[in-house]
């Protein structure tokens, strides 16, 4: 009876763990916890049951692949999707260095430059930019869709998109 116990404890820590209510109380919470879940260092996975806390069960990724002669085409996939490719080899850190946020009613759309690096706080090894669609249906936010394409010496960002938060 103990056994069980413990085990019923622990499993409801570990949901209290994932599903934080501060992560889609607001927009920053939201857009903190987006960029909180990918980072992790060599040897972990991204927090897939925090992530898919956050997104919308029909959330939609998009990833930007870019090809020789200069075209470009897009993958789309579920957040499931997503982490089903993810390794845990190298560490990946992810950082916002600036928002533009617009709003509409209960729809928002976030243009947010980031960074990223192999070790926490390392040199910067990239940046783009994540086009983030989320939604509050009067309850919390979610996380709709996704798509983000990453500087190349081609498609610099503008400055007007650096500015440092």
């Amino acid at each position: 009876m103990r056994q069980l116990l413990i085990f019923c404890v622990l499993f409801f820590l570990s949901i209290a763990q994932t599903n934080r209510p501060e992560d889609v109380a607001s927009i920053d919470g939201i857009i903190n916890a987006y960029y909180e879940v990918v980072s992790r260092p060599a040897g972990q996975l991204p927090d897939r049951a925090r992530d898919k806390w956050i997104h919308h069960p029909n959330a939609l990724v998009q990833i930007v692949r870019h090809q020789a002669g200069g075209k470009s085409s897009v993958q789309t996939m579920s957040i499931d999707q997503y982490h089903d490719n993810q390794t845990a080899e190298h560490g990946f850190f992810e950082y916002e260095i600036h928002r533009i946020t617009e709003q509409f009613g209960s729809v928002v759309h976030v243009w947010s430059t980031y960074a990223y690096s192999s070790i926490k706080n390392g040199p910067v090894e990239g940046r783009g930019i994540n086009s983030i669609q989320l939604f509050n249906d009067g309850k919390r936010w979610w996380v709709m869709s996704w798509i983000y394409d990453e500087e190349t010496g081609n498609n610099p960002i503008p400055a007007d998109y650096l500015k440092i938060r």
